[in-house]
């Protein structure tokens, strides 16, 4: 992929809250790649972020207050060492978008495996609840060859195991994927990042996870 024809990242505040305050509010972050960072939309309030914190704020009731942290290109080794110091600490939730430019810079599964590790582990100390997001469809990308999307699919395939198994060993830990095949207005205009659209649906599958755990 040429990177000047994907997706700017999101700009405006990294932070806010949603809802009425009458209480303590839920604290969520969310730290990762460009999916993290909003590419593909023009504020976070429209990202994955945004759109997660207006999905748990409408199931539970609660304000919410979120925090985002990410880089257009981060791998997991930039995202355990570079972004994760910038998170907040006495989180509630903390969600995981990485792995796609792992897989797209031909990284192995035992490097995910070792970085991810050590990521959740970060996670867990800093939140109750932990979530890692599954690997990009690449195969129903728009933008890529077809040939290019099945072998980045499968690549990824392997790096989903890796993140499955390191989240069943902490009870924290929870590993999560979008189903079925993505929509065509799933995408933005680079054919490659969410939109608008697709970053509300993929929150409100993370928020079906995550419901159920902030309620007990």
């Amino acid at each position: 992929m040429n990177p000047a024809k994907l997706a700017a990242p999101a700009t405006g505040p990294t932070s806010g809250i949603v809802g009425a305050v009458s209480g303590a509010p839920l604290r969520i972050a969310v730290v990762g790649d460009s999916t993290a960072a909003g590419s593909g939309v023009e504020s976070h309030d429209e990202g994955f972020a945004g759109c997660l914190a207006h999905e748990l704020n409408m199931r539970t009731g609660r304000s919410v207050q979120w925090q985002v942290v990410g880089q257009f290109g981060a791998t997991a080794r930039r995202i355990r060492y570079r972004l994760l110091p910038q998170l907040g600490e006495d989180l509630d939730v903390a969600v995981l978008l990485a792995g796609g430019n792992d897989v797209m810079n031909e990284r192995s599964p035992d490097q995910w495996r070792e970085d991810l590790s050590a990521i959740v582990k970060d996670l867990a100390e800093r939140a109750d609840h932990v979530l890692v997001t599954g690997m990009p469809p690449f195969a129903h990308f728009p933008s890529l060859p077809a040939a290019l999307g099945r072998t980045w699919s499968e690549r990824a395939a392997a790096f989903d195991d890796v993140s499955r198994q390191i989240c069943t060993t902490r009870p924290a830990a929870t590993w999560a994927t979008m189903p079925g095949v993505p929509s065509s207005d799933f995408f933005a205009s680079d054919r490659f990042h969410p939109s608008a659209t697709g970053y509300r649906r993929w929150a409100e599958v993370i928020a079906d996870h995550l419901t159920p755990k902030i309620c007990t």
